[in-house]
């Protein structure tokens, strides 16, 4: 919410929070909000100083610790999720790891979706167990699975959904009421879904991060993250972690992340529309054996998708017959599209996830996963759908030798 010149709050739409909501005007009135690189402050007097530091007193200490430009984007983003608080971080995955390691303690143990994204794989298999945390991997689908994995000393829940690469759903409500009867906390990595198309705290989850490199910016320009949840956590717990360990987001990407937000329902709208268009058009193709689109009713959680997702998601993942030779054959006859490992972008971008975004798994982990050799992820971006799919036959048609 925010308030109008006469102090009375307003209820905005989403679309005109992301253009208004959390702008701090300098004395010179800018229209733009202004980038604030700075890293340190002064202050009027050695009391002043002394007050700032107990936080007796508001204004900003050091830009490790907070920013005015970087404020503002965490205003606008607690303004579109429902949070109370958020803190900027260095990219996504300074994000995921501050979410958990800031709460978590030797002893404590995790639950964990077993389709992750392969760096908070890493995060959770390896990274996490060396400071005595341990963890359990289940099917995120499996609510059973989740019930059966709390232990006396489970802490956090972690997962994602849409899950990387092939969009299988976890059921945020569901989940998160197991939690809070284990009494651990809900991490929900909502990035695939962006948070225009999923609201996972008015579903349950207590805290949500993003990688706000992807859909965010949405233009390839710069890393971010942003962790989100309850005032206590995030300017307490949090924000601790983030003084004494520096993840901190700068400032100048904070500004780039505002001028994001403010064209995402535009842009959501096309990738999403032209995603579900792409769909459609792979799943008739005589070379594809298999589509993943959560908008679609042959999806196997279609279902759960309409009851948590707005639409379908701006991604899309199929599988090209005759394998990685067929698959590399399509990636490399690709015009319009552009290999490349991230997504989120203005331009479609095609990965081939079994030999890059999770590489490091085994070939078993990997078939566990749905993930095989034949698999291709698509990010759909601003193109005109008529265009991607033209390259999308030409491509398919030439690896397959037609």
């Amino acid at each position: 919410m925010a308030a109008d010149r006469t102090g009375r709050r307003k209820a905005w739409a989403p679309a005109t929070q992301l253009v208004h909501e959390g702008t701090r005007r300098s004395q010179f009135g800018e229209t733009s909000e202004a980038i604030f690189l700075n890293s340190g402050y002064v202050y009027d007097s050695a009391e002043e100083a002394e007050a700032r530091f107990k936080g007796e007193a508001e204004g900003y200490v050091y830009s490790r610790y907070a920013n005015p430009t970087v404020s503002m984007f965490e205003d606008r983003m607690c303004a579109l999720e429902g949070a109370e608080a958020a803190r900027g971080m260095a990219s996504g995955m300074a994000a995921v790891a501050a979410s958990l390691l800031c709460h978590l303690k030797a002893g404590d143990h995790v639950v964990s979706a077993r389709a992750l994204f392969g760096s908070c794989r890493y995060i959770v298999e390896d990274l996490l167990p060396r400071f005595g945390i341990t963890s359990t991997l289940v099917d995120g689908r499996d609510l059973a699975a989740w019930d059966a994995a709390v232990q006396p000393n489970t802490r956090a829940f972690f997962f994602e959904t849409p899950t990387n690469p092939v969009l299988e759903l976890v059921d945020i409500e569901a989940v998160a009421r197991i939690a809070k009867k284990a009494g651990a906390m809900t991490v929900v990595d909502n990035v695939f879904a962006t948070p225009l198309g999923q609201r996972p705290i008015p579903l349950g989850a207590d805290i949500v991060v993003y990688s706000a490199t992807k859909h965010i910016d949405g233009q390839g320009r710069c890393l971010g993250g942003v962790v989100l949840g309850p005032d206590e956590f995030i300017n307490e717990t949090l924000h601790t972690y983030l003084k004494h360990t520096g993840p901190s987001l700068s400032p100048f990407n904070a500004w780039v992340l505002l001028k994001g937000l403010e064209t995402l329902p535009l842009r959501v709208e096309r990738h999403c529309s032209s995603a579900a268009r792409i769909a459609d058009f792979l799943a008739v193709r005589a070379e594809v054996e298999r589509v993943f689109y959560p908008g679609r009713a042959d999806h196997p959680q279609h279902d759960l998708a309409k009851k948590q997702m707005a639409n379908g998601g701006p991604m899309v993942a199929f599988e090209v017959k005759s394998g990685k030779d067929a698959a590399f054959a399509a990636l490399n006859a690709l015009d319009l599209f552009k290999i490349s490992n991230n997504l989120g972008d203005a331009k479609s971008l095609a990965t081939h996830p079994s030999t890059t975004t999770h590489q490091r798994l085994t070939d078993e982990a990997r078939a566990e996963l749905g993930i095989f050799d034949n698999t291709i992820r698509l990010s759909i971006g601003l193109e005109e759908p008529s265009d991607l799919e033209a390259d999308l036959d030409q491509a398919l048609t030439a690896a397959h030798g037609r």
